[in-house]
């Protein structure tokens, strides 16, 4: 059995091997709360005209959630490393008319191909925790917003309380990597991700990291009972 790491070749060949089952996947081992927690974090951008960045953008779940809240206000760009994400996320645009509503390409979050102060917004959804230089990936993030602009977080996080606490872990570590195995034909994948969440397994880690970057009024909030958190933070003047 295959496994990975957190080097980003490593991530890389992950991505590619399961996207074909990609999205079946995510709706299935989250119980479809997946669309809930992309619906709610792109609504951190309510009031928020203009482009808006989705890094890590995978298939172009939240590129085209980002486009379906606002309409024709926003512009969106959606970039990811994997080049048969990529695909199957043009497929997607191609079969919903919105390959001129959102531009798709190839970019790496540690070097993103924009110049600064270009996005009015920016968001990475259950894309940091795969990153190992996170505080450089979040920077990239901040530098290509304009000032005044909004970071948004959406992370997988570990519940700290209540009934969650002491059934997702289980259902996390066993249950998930035996289902994901199964249906992509590659469970060292979902194997990994129990490992990459313990990375970084409250909010509050997340929130000390976006503050380093330059974000101010950084914020955070729990869904589904602490299983994923948003984290957001306004870029400061100057």
């Amino acid at each position: 059995m295959k496994t990975y790491s957190t080097h980003p070749e490593s991530i890389r060949a992950l991505f590619n091997n399961i996207a074909p089952t990609y999205d079946l996947l995510n709706h299935l081992l989250s119980l479809g709360r997946d669309l809930y927690w992309r619906k709610t974090a792109v609504r951190e951008f309510n009031g928020l005209n203009g482009w808006v960045l989705d890094i890590a953008t995978g298939t172009g779940d939240v590129a085209i959630e980002i486009t379906r809240q606002e309409g024709r206000r926003r512009n969106v760009v959606g970039v990811d490393f994997s080049e048969p994400m990529i695909r199957r996320a043009r497929e997607k645009l191609t079969q919903k008319g919105l390959l001129r509503a959102i531009a798709i390409g190839q970019g790496d979050a540690l070097f993103l191909p924009f110049r600064e102060n270009t996005f009015h917004g920016a968001i990475i959804a259950f894309g940091l925790r795969n990153i190992a230089q996170k505080e450089q990936a979040l920077s990239e993030m901040v530098r290509v917003v304009k000032p005044g602009g909004k970071a948004v977080v959406l992370e997988f996080t570990l519940p700290q309380k209540g009934l969650m606490k002491g059934i997702f872990p289980v259902y996390f570590r066993r249950v998930l990597p035996r289902i994901g195995g199964w249906i992509s034909g590659d469970r060292s994948a979902y194997a990994y991700l129990p490992e990459s969440v313990l990375q970084v397994p409250c909010a509050e880690e997340y929130e000390g990291l976006m503050k380093k970057t330059g974000l101010g009024h950084v914020v955070s909030r729990q869904l589904t009972g602490g299983v994923v958190s948003i984290v957001s933070g306004i870029k400061r003047d100057g």
